[in-house]
């Protein structure tokens, strides 16, 4: 679990300076990331540290990661922003 501290660092490093990113990973940042799994958590921070552009193709388009666990990410950060994440993983 991360720290308050860490977690700040987290919303912070969210937001990316480019406005179609920022609209999906910002509040899946601060509404949902809290109610993830641990794994998740991890896939979640992992998928953060990806490049701008490759984050963008992967969210704007059809194209996903290779690595499944990003891919489950970019599908929960989508399912989000569409409201098609399960209720259990949405915290209010």
């Amino acid at each position: 679990m991360l720290s308050n501290d860490d977690f700040k660092r987290l919303q912070w490093h969210s937001r990316r300076g480019m406005l179609e990113l920022d609209v999906l990973l910002e509040p899946f940042t601060n509404k949902v990331f809290k109610s993830l799994s641990e794994q998740d958590q991890q896939g979640y921070m992992k998928l953060i540290d990806c490049e701008d552009p490759d984050l963008f193709g992967w969210f704007m388009s059809d194209n996903r990661p290779e690595d499944p666990q990003l891919s489950r990410l970019v599908d929960l950060v989508l399912g989000h922003a569409r409201g098609n994440l399960p209720k259990t993983l949405v915290s209010e």
